[in-house]
């Protein structure tokens, strides 16, 4: 694996480095800007895009890693090539790709796959999955579509409940219930259609569905789902064979960074909902509409944008705010802190986790009510991939460090395009210096600037 990192060319040497950023990697030098804090006497850490340095500094920095680490990037090398690979010869041989391929490679090309599908697959109990052999690779044209439901575990965590796998003629090829290895506090028997009753006597485990995925994805079978990388993060499983029914269509009423849910594009696209408005989702039959979209649009094509269905804004909504990527380690409750009003979170109806942070809705008294709690909350304005505007809010912790999270209304009307979005740093909510926190989105806009630690 070391011979294998060592002979990579620096643009797969470049997309590794980028990896141990985006999931907050540290060798014996810390992580990327902290290695060239310490070792670049000249530029320092004000030159940190790995593309702009050489291809040995690149080298320097992963071997400040452990072996296990040094073994993984050499997975992360041969996957690239493999990519690479793939590329290349979809240029050579053009008559040879199908049309399924095809559909892998436009996945790949949108704008949010590189964010998505960036795994932290070196974790514990994660399965990286071999594409095949190129050649036979690009002409593929066996499909399966995949649908996954997750319950809410006592750490924050989800775990998978329930997966879901159909062939293109619909044939089920797995459908199981799992046995999560933790304590379960939530079911969302509402949403999941699971309840403790249906778990009694079940003992596949996660281990299980991973070897039984391996074995029906082997020579590279095209996968598919909606949001897919939501269920293979479940899944513990990284592959890159896949395609997303929710970056395959272009939209003529979103951002082009957004995507419709799978009952909206079901209901331009195919012409049927999944499901009634409230109703539960079905494991099978959310797997049997994603691989009849991507039927849908390999028969007709579906080139041109589309118009899905947006949600209906409520009443309710109109007076909750949106509060997202809170670490999970933060009970919701302490959100209440930032706020002014009567703000109050019903964390087992409005929670959603994804990894390591969740989501929830903060509710207020009325409408009126949001919008002071809004404008009085201190925070950099910043604007979603949907184009509205939100705040990234600090929030300083008994033990005195700090989190950050993101806020923005559930309504807005067309208010967001009246507005400039400001540079300056969000505020504490106490005055502080933090001691740590999670600022991702601000690191990228600050190239010169001390960064909070």
């Amino acid at each position: 694996m070391a011979k294998r990192l060592a002979a990579a060319e620096k643009e797969v040497l470049v997309e590794v480095v980028r990896f141990t950023q985006k999931n907050g990697l540290k060798g014996s030098d810390g992580g990327w800007k902290d290695f060239l804090a310490r070792n670049d006497k000249k530029f320092g850490d004000s030159v940190s895009d790995p593309r702009k340095r050489s291809r040995d500094v690149l080298l320097a920095f992963l071997h400040t890693f452990s072996k296990d680490f040094q073994k993984y990037f050499g997975k992360l090398v041969k996957r690239q090539k493999e990519r690479s690979d793939v590329q290349q010869h979809m240029i050579d041989f053009p008559d040879d790709v199908s049309p399924e391929q095809k559909l892998v490679r436009l996945t790949a090309e949108h704008s949010e796959y590189r964010k998505n599908y960036c795994f932290p697959s070196y974790q514990e109990g994660w399965k990286v999955l071999r594409i095949g052999e190129v050649s036979s690779l690009v002409s593929s044209s066996a499909m399966l579509a995949i649908d996954c439901e997750m319950v809410l575990c006592h750490d924050g965590t989800e775990a998978l409940v329930r997966v879901c796998v159909v062939d293109n003629n619909l044939k089920v090829k797995l459908d199981t219930l799992v046995k999560p290895s933790k304590a379960i506090t939530d079911y969302r028997t509402h949403i999941t259609g699971v309840s403790k009753k249906d778990l009694e006597g079940v003992t596949s485990s996660l281990v299980d569905v991973q070897k039984s995925l391996k074995r029906i994805l082997s020579k590279g079978k095209n996968l598919i789902g909606h949001s897919l990388y939501r269920d293979l993060c479940a899944l513990k499983i990284d592959y890159s064979q896949v395609i997303d029914t929710a970056y395959i269509f272009k939209y003529a009423n979103l951002p082009t960074t957004a995507s419709a849910s799978l009952n909206s594009l079901c209901k331009s696209v195919l012409g049927y909902s999944v499901r009634e408005e409230g109703a539960p989702h079905n494991c099978l039959k959310d797997a049997e509409a994603a691989m009849n979209l991507v039927l849908a649009k390999l028969k007709h094509g579906f080139n041109d944008p589309i118009e899905v269905t947006v949600s209906s804004v409520t009443e309710s909504d109109a007076s909750k705010l949106f509060a997202h990527r809170i670490p999970v380690h933060l009970p919701c409750q302490e959100l209440c802190k930032v706020f002014s009003g009567n703000p109050r979170i019903d964390d087992k109806i409005d929670s959603r986790i994804r990894g390591e942070f969740y989501s929830t809705c903060i509710s207020f008294n009325d409408v009126d009510e949001v919008e002071k709690a809004f404008e009085a909350l201190d925070g950099q304005m910043t604007k979603d991939s949907g184009g509205r505007l939100q705040k990234q809010v600090l929030l300083k912790l008994n033990n005195g460090d700090v989190v950050s999270f993101y806020v923005r209304k559930m309504v807005y009307g067309s208010r967001p395009n009246q507005f400039e979005v400001p540079k300056k740093r969000p505020q504490l909510t106490e005055d502080a210096e933090p001691k740590h926190a999670d600022v991702d989105q601000q690191n990228k806009k600050r190239k010169s600037k001390k960064h909070v630690n």
